[in-house]
This record gives structure tokens, C-alpha cells and sequence, in this order.
């Protein structure tokens, strides 16, 4: 999987990149080709090794096919978060380094919902406000529209996530009493 000058991608952790420049460099006395990657929320500079793009989670942005999966993941029913927070945000921290978008929507879910039950440790609202930054941001790209009108969006699918996970959680007691 070859990237191209000027394509868009997504970096675990860092989000949309844009593919600068490939070039040549030698480390160790080896010359290997490198991605020279523009982070465009913050204008750094990442430079990846051709060879290990895959394997450290570099993928194209998605496509609009998957923008709209996405929008609809965001929107349905979830498996409860496990409730062992150390197990919890090891858990969460290994999603988002995937580079997975949908993995990052996930958390976001999850973080989203149990922000409405309880303050989140300082660990868990820094792995919410990241998985909100990779959704957005890729969204925002992907969907031609201002970050802050994809965050009201994905703000609306959240709440009708967990909206439904509440009623489900109701139905599923309701079944057992009877």
C-alpha cells in the first residue's frame, strides 16, 4: 500500500496527515524511503518509513462510503465499557493506537456515555478528547464541512447512541424481573 505526494492520511494518535514528500535517508548507514508527514492540526512534521507505514497504523482517510458507516456506527447501540477503569483505558489507549477510525469511534461512544454517569479521570478525558479529535477531524476532511458543524452532528448520533443503549439496558432488566 503506496501513498502518494499531496494524499491525505491518518497517523495513529495525530489524525489527518498530508503526504509531503517521499524521500531517501540513511539511518544507521542503511538508506531506507521515508513519508515525510504534514499533521495538519498542528502543522508538525512526522517522517515515517515507507516499509512501516502499515504496520504502525498509517492508512488513507476514509472514503464517503465509510464516512456515512461511520456516522451510523456512531449512531447505534454499544456493549457496555467495562468497568475496571485500568483494564477500561488500557483498553481505549490501544484502540486509538490502532488508527482504526471506527475503534476511535468506539471510545468516543463509550466515553461519551460514561461521561453522563460520572466526571472521568484525567486519563480517560484525555483518551475522550483524543478519539473526539481523530473522529472529527477525519470527519470534517472527509465530509467537506467545518469541524464544529461535524461535532454538532456526531454530538446528536452520540446522544442517540446512548439513548438507546439506556433503553436497552431498561428492556434487558424489564425481561429478567418478569
Amino acid at each position: 500500500m503506496g501513498f502518494r505526494i499531496g494524499q491525505k492520511v491518518s497517523y495513529p494518535n495525530h489524525g489527518v496527515c498530508k503526504v509531503e514528500n517521499i524521500a531517501k535517508k540513511n539511518v544507521s548507514h542503511t538508506a531506507a524511503e521515508f513519508y515525510s508527514l504534514r499533521v495538519l492540526a498542528n502543522n508538525s512534521l512526522i517522517y515515517v518509513p515507507v516499509a512501516n507505514a502499515k504496520s504502525v497504523g498509517v492508512r488513507p482517510v476514509i472514503n464517503a462510503l465509510q464516512c456515512r458507516d461511520l456516522m451510523d456506527c456512531l449512531a447505534k447501540d454499544f456493549d457496555n465499557p467495562i468497568s475496571d477503569w485500568k483494564i477500561r483505558t488500557h483498553d481505549f489507549a490501544v484502540k486509538l493506537q490502532t488508527g482504526d477510525i471506527f475503534e476511535a469511534a468506539d471510545v468516543l461512544k463509550k466515553l461519551t456515555f460514561l461521561i453522563r454517569s460520572k466526571k472521568l479521570s484525567f486519563r480517560e478525558q484525555r483518551l475522550f478528547e483524543k478519539a473526539q479529535f481523530l473522529v472529527v477531524s477525519e470527519l470534517a476532511l472527509v465530509c467537506s464541512q467545518e469541524e464544529c458543524q461535524i461535532e454538532t452532528k456526531i454530538t446528536e448520533l452520540l446522544n442517540r447512541a446512548c439513548e438507546k443503549h439506556c433503553l436497552e439496558k431498561q428492556e434487558a432488566v424489564s425481561a429478567a424481573a418478569h
